[in-house]
């Protein structure tokens, strides 16, 4: 049999090409200018929006700018730049993402950019205040947009030392450090959203935040700060480390440590405007790595109560009354802990002795713990000598309890519903990380299969898990759209949590309500607030 002719491709069908395939991409004008997006299917998206100018020079550790205008149409349909970090962790960043100054951008997916006016939903990604991207795979945000009919928006902002270390201390007439510019930084994409998300088909009046772990930190955190305040209307908390938020004294120790890895005295920290990124982000590494393990339970990096952006810590704001009075969906995974003992990270102590030096600071910053106190919680853990133990208690002390406090305290004053995340497919229990941190992600936005390697179902488990997915999706679009978690679809009815029945979903292959899972864990711990100062 012959061959078939090969298809030639003339200049005048390749042009013809190029201006249909310019015809479909959509372009719209926002503050600063006209940008070209991409369709996606039935979906429209937009890529590396800038909200500010680039943080080089002498915007590097200060508050973010507004973008300056610019003329023409400019390309939005690549990732740009991330923000600044080491990019061999243990936690993969996407081949191909570079890290630069330029990173202050967020990504768009609409259904449609007509003006009828959609629910929008802000991403805040997480990794510990030092690393990750809104470019990564995971995030993709285009099954969120077509499920809801919704706006889904993902936001870049600064880290590490660049965007969660308080150098204030060391300013001067000559070089002003700001604090939290990470925080700032969120709080100017928020800004542009409400700004700019109407030519999107996005409602401005109508914004939750979502994020997890540190993503999720930085929302409770902003959640008490009065300068976000109206910004969102509503919260989605997934694994927040909401006690880990410290304070002058410490950032400031901290801070110190940073200028001597990198050999600058106290009178040179000026200089930090002019070094090379390069040596900023090897030396934040460095600081990242070695904090943790000589405090077990802290981070390098991380918001500071500096009495402007965060004017107290945060889980003591809620608890006095002082978060936004917005609707709020808090939770955690099961087993927190057990992905810092898979990939062997000082980020959470998890051998019995760091867990016992974790301890002994936390006694240390709270003079008023009774040793009394102290014992009954670590009695509450059997296996506490134990890694499996030393894992259960920072699991606990680091989400569980920190999202118990902020819930019951929200709750009496605003609609707050509150779950634990149980799913793990056979292969993850195998593995013995079960529901472990993290994992509920893929679930969110249906994005399984991003890693490079993906053990998720090497042993089964993806009906269930998809199952499980579409639960989570629809229940969170519905509260982006009514402030309710219900998904119209027969799923199990999600009662709102408060301290008389504490209500909670627990989120497995079937969903059950049970209220107060975890009494025995809660009255140990009790409700004074134990984190480091």
């Amino acid at each position: 049999m012959d061959a078939e002719p090969a298809v030639v491709v003339t200049d005048d069908a390749q042009a013809v090409a190029a201006e249909d395939s310019a015809a479909a991409a959509p372009i719209v004008r926002i503050s600063s200018g006209e940008i070209r997006g991409r369709r996606d299917g039935e979906t429209l998206s937009w890529r590396s929006i800038p909200f500010a100018e680039p943080v080089s020079g002498p915007l590097r550790f200060r508050s973010p700018r507004p973008r300056t205008p610019w003329d023409g149409v400019r390309d939005c349909t690549e990732f740009g730049p991330i923000a600044p970090q080491g990019v061999d962790n243990t936690v993969p960043i996407d081949a191909g993402l570079v890290p630069g100054e330029d990173c202050l951008w967020l990504n768009i997916w609409t259904p449609a950019t007509d003006s009828d006016p959609r629910p929008v939903m802000v991403w805040i990604h997480g990794g510990a205040y030092c690393l990750g991207s809104s470019a990564q795979k995971l995030y993709n945000g285009r099954q969120l947009a077509e499920l809801g009919n919704t706006v889904i928006v993902t936001v870049n902002y600064r880290l590490g030392a660049l965007g969660f270390l308080d150098l204030s201390s060391f300013s001067t007439p000559e070089a002003t450090f700001e604090s939290n510019l990470g925080l700032r930084d969120q709080i100017a994409a928020l800004e542009w959203v409400r700004e700019n998300i109407a030519v999107f088909g996005g409602d401005p009046t109508n914004v939750t935040l979502f994020g997890e772990s540190s993503g999720a930190g930085s929302i409770t955190t902003l959640m008490t700060s009065p300068r976000a305040e109206g910004l969102f209307h509503r919260a989605i908390v997934q694994s927040p480390p909401a006690t880990s938020v410290y304070g002058p004294e410490r950032a400031a120790r901290v801070a110190a440590r940073f200028l001597e890895i990198l050999e600058l005295p106290a009178e040179r920290a000026h200089e930090l405007y002019d070094l090379p990124i390069e040596e900023i982000i090897v030396a934040s590494d460095v600081l990242v790595d070695e904090i943790p393990a000589k405090v077990p339970g802290t981070l390098a990096t991380a918001p500071v109560v500096d009495g402007d952006l965060v004017p107290r810590y945060p889980v003591a704001a809620f608890q006095k009354g002082l978060s936004h009075r917005i609707p709020l969906i808090i939770g955690t995974n099961r087993d927190e802990a057990a992905l810092f003992r898979l990939i062997r990270s000082a980020l959470m102590p998890v051998t019995p002795d760091a867990v016992n030096e974790m301890l002994r600071v936390i006694a240390a910053d709270h003079p008023t713990l009774s040793h009394e106190r102290l014992a009954e919680i670590i009695a509450f853990y059997p296996d506490a000598g134990k890694s499996k133990g030393a894992q259960a208690i920072s699991s606990d002390a680091g989400f569980r309890m920190p999202s118990i406090w902020v819930a019951e305290a929200h709750s009496r004053h605003s609609p707050t519903w509150f779950y634990r995340f149980d799913q793990a497919t056979p292969m993850l229990k195998a593995a013995r990380v079960g529901a472990t941190h993290a994992t509920d992600l893929p679930y969110v936005f249906g994005s399984f299969g991003t890693m490079n390697i993906d053990p998720t179902f090497w042993l089964g488990g993806r009906k269930t898990a998809m199952e499980v997915s579409g639960r989570i999706q629809r229940r969170w679009l519905a509260f982006a759209a009514h402030d309710v978690p219900a998904a119209i679809d027969g799923s199990k009815h999600w009662p709102r949590y408060d301290e008389d029945t504490r209500a909670t979903l627990i989120i497995d292959s079937t969903d059950v309500v049970e209220a107060d899972p975890d009494k025995e864990l809660r009255e140990t711990w009790g409700d004074q607030v134990l984190g480091f100062s």
